[in-house]
């Protein structure tokens, strides 16, 4: 492969580790592998630090081609705390806040779902790259800053209810949606909707376009993939345990 030239390497994110994390690590392993001082390695969409799933990176040339990778329609997978909300609509804050639940059902949760289909506003979260006068949204708020997100259009094409338990009140749907789409902001709404509040408990981006996270490369994998497929002058194994730096983990603050 010539990776200067640009190839495409689907990453399958591990849970905790910025997009960035996953992409720094790719990056350090490929240049020492390929006995480079750096190599260029873009990547088309990021994942919150929290989710898993497809993670698709693109080397040399290949960067060119981002743009329209980026616009390919995205699968997750997410599961759903109902009857509660956190700052960041996620588990890397706290609980902020406490409803009801009494009131849900699975025949609302259904009958709500169906509300989104199609095009729909979303305010992004607080917490997300969003820039506000060129600086990231949750710079700003992790920085005891507040930040006003207006609106988008985005395009939701499928959703369904895969899971309901009415006894812990957790729910797990499957989205099929298009560019810009925030699965937190999206369990903030459907939260709002079934008159409670929601946040996300576990997130798996399953698709982006046509690479699917079966045919993605397991991040602690890509040193071996790397010596059965490149020709580099390096042992990726040996430089992968040799790195020189610790990516930050993000750690829950809800258990």
């Amino acid at each position: 492969m010539d990776f200067a030239e640009g190839v495409i390497i689907p990453i399958d994110k591990p849970y905790g580790m910025t997009s960035f994390g996953a992409l720094a690590h790719v990056r350090y392993v490929l240049s020492r592998y390929l006995g480079v001082k750096t190599i260029k390695v873009g990547h088309a969409g990021t994942l919150d630090p929290l989710a898993t799933g497809v993670l698709i990176l693109c080397t040399g040339r290949a960067t060119k081609q981002i743009d329209t990778l980026q616009q390919g329609v995205k699968e997750y997978t997410a599961t759903l705390q109902l009857g509660a909300t956190t700052p960041s609509f996620d588990m890397e804050h706290p609980v902020d806040a406490t409803y009801p639940t009494s009131h849900i059902t699975r025949q609302l949760i259904e009958d709500t779902l169906a509300q989104f289909h199609g095009e729909i506003q979303q305010v992004p979260p607080s917490y997300s790259a969003c820039k506000v006068d060129g600086k990231r949204a949750y710079d700003v708020m992790r920085g005891g800053g507040d930040v006003q997100l207006k609106a988008k259009i985005l395009r939701i094409d499928e959703m369904e209810l895969t899971d309901f338990d009415a006894m812990t009140m957790k729910m797990s749907i499957r989205v099929v949606c298009g560019k810009g789409t925030y699965i937190r902001a999206l369990a903030r709404d459907i939260g709002e909707a079934l008159h409670t509040g929601a946040y996300l408990t576990a997130l798996r981006r399953t698709r982006v376009g046509d690479v699917r996270v079966e045919d993605c490369i397991a991040l602690d994998q890509f040193p071996k993939w790397l010596q059965e497929h490149g020709e580099g002058a390096g042992n990726a194994d040996a430089i992968a345990e040799n790195i020189p730096w610790k990516t930050k983990i993000i750690t829950p603050k809800i258990q």
